[in-house]
């Protein structure tokens, strides 16, 4: 009887326990939904997206692309995709062994680097139109014929991130006007409903003139732009492939240049028509008149045989199919909720984690690397950043989504040729992958990214973080990059033999002010190469292969970590002007990326990180610093135990750690999106709640009066 009695107790105490764990599962759509962007005006800062990782559309306050002008200088109204690349004609047929220079930096062969040059002749032409070619190209705004944004008025938009739905009422020559607007979760297409009434409900709808646009419009090439050149747009040709196949759909041909690519239309409405004068060799608008409703759906493919037709399909399936994405989102991955924290700077805090959720699914979760400012508009001529692969991506395995970080590693497999080419051109063994690129893998010409290197152990951490997340992911692919990239790292190592010890040199690090000719041992790279060659030793012991005795050889005596008199790390071992010079303490603080980014490990020391760490906090020209500084902060003081440092380091009141309406993380004129500075926010918090490898403590990097409630999360090495 006892031992019932006691068996009892025992199950009432479990379904206890069960009870209050149910009790305290986080109600996650009310959560996001409390997050959700409502806009009132015509804010040029506070465009929408909608998209699915390779594609996406960003629309105005009238829930599409209307005011592409106006809205070029905010955040701008993008239709770009991983596969929608223009280059402009190669005139001089230059190659890009036009724009090599050669260096020596005492490793004992000379080494060639893609450069820039000013002195005008075939090397700087190449070398300019090597970087601006191929750029990212915009596929074609969706827009009401309406002329001028003062005329939309009563304005209520608001952005659904459960269902990944915008829906925008506003009013315009006495109608209001009712949309929603969709992107297909697999599929390069969007989807609209327009639904027409009186503004006065007790009046008669008034006949409008309103109806739908799609322009295409020509690439400008710039650096950091919306990418139209709305002056030069008739070079853009649009033509009907099927004239009349159906009544209410139509498949158009889009020629820019040598760039072709695909747009099916197929709509509905009371009634729909074409607009017959709205497309020929010589326009590029494409034009849809509606009356009291209408229903629209775009599908965009860089060939034909990636249409998949649209035929009958309707708005309502391509909004369950994007709702049934997101609640999966939302639902199957890491959350954490900040509603239960008495601090107010914690429902700004999760109100930029929601809104980075959804902006990096939409942006940054393709078949390739994305670029800073995602598939909104073009920064860098639209390419990518390898060295800021970390910052838009480790994030996903560790908010339980793996899967969308391995979709993006499978492109370093098309590039794995061109690194090896770099590596050989320079005199190394095995890979070393590019900083500024494309697509095509092509190494654009730099004066700092081709001397970068913190890029290079990157593709180790982030496979690391695939195989302790989700090991099924893991293939035979990334097992041998992990080691080619691994042989580059012993490659590009000094041994100094008056120390007997292996030396970092002739690379500019991620504090990029230094220069490569005179930089000895950054302190982050010096940790980051540690980390990544006993990391890609554990692979070839898993994989049964043994270890490389040379790694472990170089991760032993790799250099320490230098420091001044005042027990200050410094920039660089060569830096010692690093707290005198204002070049200096304006750049990145990246000192603080060898304790933070990267576990402890016996090269730091870590009460001179604390004190370097006072120092920076105090001193630095935050001002100057960029949106991926804050959390790179926040994770240094994590580690070091200094939660509320961590949380100041993520809501400092700095203008390039500003977030907008949208989400985006604000840094300047030039870069309105900066989605560097999302990803690392999102990292930080995982890492401030799940901790890292070895910690025991909850919530190790928020104050203890902080209850962050948290699910799904995985702990960073």
């Amino acid at each position: 009887m006892k031992r019932h009695f006691l068996t009892f107790l025992l199950l009432c105490l479990c379904m206890t326990n069960a009870m209050a764990q149910q009790t305290r599962r986080i109600d996650r759509q009310s959560v996001v939904s409390r997050n959700n962007p409502e806009i009132n005006t015509m804010d040029t800062l506070a465009s929408l997206s909608v998209g699915n990782g390779g594609f996406a559309v960003t629309v105005d306050a009238t829930g599409l692309q209307t005011f592409p002008e106006y809205y070029r200088n905010g955040v701008p109204l993008g239709t770009f995709s991983d596969w929608g690349w223009h280059s402009f004609a190669n005139t001089g047929n230059y190659r890009p062994e036009d724009a090599l220079e050669e260096k020596d930096f005492g490793r004992g062969h000379k080494e060639l680097y893609s450069a820039q040059f000013k002195t005008p002749g075939r090397q700087h032409d190449a070398s300019e139109w090597l970087r601006k070619n191929p750029h990212r190209l915009h596929l074609g705004c969706l827009g009401f014929n309406i002329a001028r944004p003062e005329q939309v008025r009563v304005i209520s938009q608001k952005l659904d991130m459960w269902t990944g739905k915008i829906t925008s009422v506003f009013e315009y020559d006495g109608n209001r006007y009712h949309v929603e607007t969709v992107c297909h979760p697999e599929r390069d297409m969007i989807a609209t409903r327009v639904v027409a009434s009186p503004a006065d409900s007790n009046a008669r709808r008034k006949q409008s003139d309103i109806g739908l646009c799609f322009r295409v419009p020509y690439p400008s090439g710039g650096h950091s732009d919306d990418g139209c050149a709305w002056s030069l747009e008739d070079r853009a040709k649009v033509k009907l492939t099927n004239v009349g196949r159906n009544l209410s759909s139509d498949r158009l041909r889009i020629d820019i240049d040598s760039t072709r690519y695909f747009v099916d239309m197929n709509w509905n409405g009371s009634p729909a028509k074409q607009a017959v004068n709205g497309i020929d060799t010589k326009q590029n608008e494409y034009n849809i008149s509606f009356q009291d409703k209408c229903e629209f759906v775009c599908e965009f493919a860089s060939d034909e045989t990636g249409l998949k037709g649209v035929d009958g399909l309707l708005f309502a399936d391509v909004e369950k199919a994007a709702a049934r994405y997101w609640q999966n989102y939302w639902t199957a991955g890491g959350f954490v909720d900040f509603g239960h924290v008495k601090d107010p700077r914690a429902k700004e805090i999760e109100r930029r984690v929601i809104l980075s959720q959804y902006l990096m699914a939409v942006n940054d979760a393709g078949d390739t690397p994305p670029q800073e400012t995602g598939l909104t508009y073009n920064s860098w001529f639209g390419k990518f950043h390898l060295e800021m692969e970390w910052w838009h991506q480790a994030h996903f395995p560790l908010w339980g989504h793996p899967e969308l970080l391995a979709r993006t590693l499978k492109w370093y497999v098309q590039a794995e040729p061109m690194a090896r080419e770099i590596a050989q051109r320079q005199g190394f063994k095995g890979i070393r992958w590019m900083k500024m690129t494309d697509p095509s893998a092509m190494e654009a010409p730099s004066n700092v990214g081709s001397y970068l290197i913190w890029q290079q152990p990157h593709y180790i951490y982030l496979a690391d973080l695939i195989k302790r997340s989700a090991p099924q992911l893991v293939t035979d692919d990334m097992r041998r990059l992990v080691d080619e990239t691994a042989v580059f790292m012993e490659s590009f190592v000094s041994y100094d033999s008056e120390h007997d010890r292996y030396v970092l040199k002739g690379c500019i690090p991620a504090q990029e002010t230094l220069k490569a000719a005179t930089t000895v041992n950054p302190p982050y790279e010096l940790s980051y190469w540690r980390y990544a060659l006993l990391a890609a030793n554990q692979w070839r012991e898993e994989e049964g292969k043994g270890r490389n005795c040379q790694w472990d050889d170089i991760a032993r005596k790799l250099s320490p970590l230098a420091f001044n008199a005042d027990s200050l790390y410094l920039a660089a071992e060569s830096a010692t002007d690093t707290y005198t010079d204002e070049r200096m303490t304006s750049d990145h603080p990246a000192i603080l990326g060898a304790l933070g980014i990267l576990p402890d490990n016996p090269l730091i020391n870590r009460s001179v990180m604390n004190k370097t760490m006072d120092w920076i906090l105090e001193n630095w020209h935050w001002q100057t610093s960029w949106g991926w500084d804050f959390p790179m902060t926040a994770m240094c003081a994590a580690r070091l135990d200094r939660p509320d440092d961590a949380v100041n380091a993520l809501v400092m009141p700095m203008q390039k750690n500003t977030y907008l309406k949208n989400g985006h993380n604000y840094q300047d004129g030039r870069l309105r999106c900066y989605l560097p500075g999302n990803g690392g926010l999102l990292t930080a918090v995982a890492m401030m709640c799940a901790g890292w490898d070895g910690t025991t403590a909850a919530n190790p990097g928020w104050p203890k009066d902080w209850d962050v409630r948290w699910e799904g999360l995985q702990a960073m090495p």
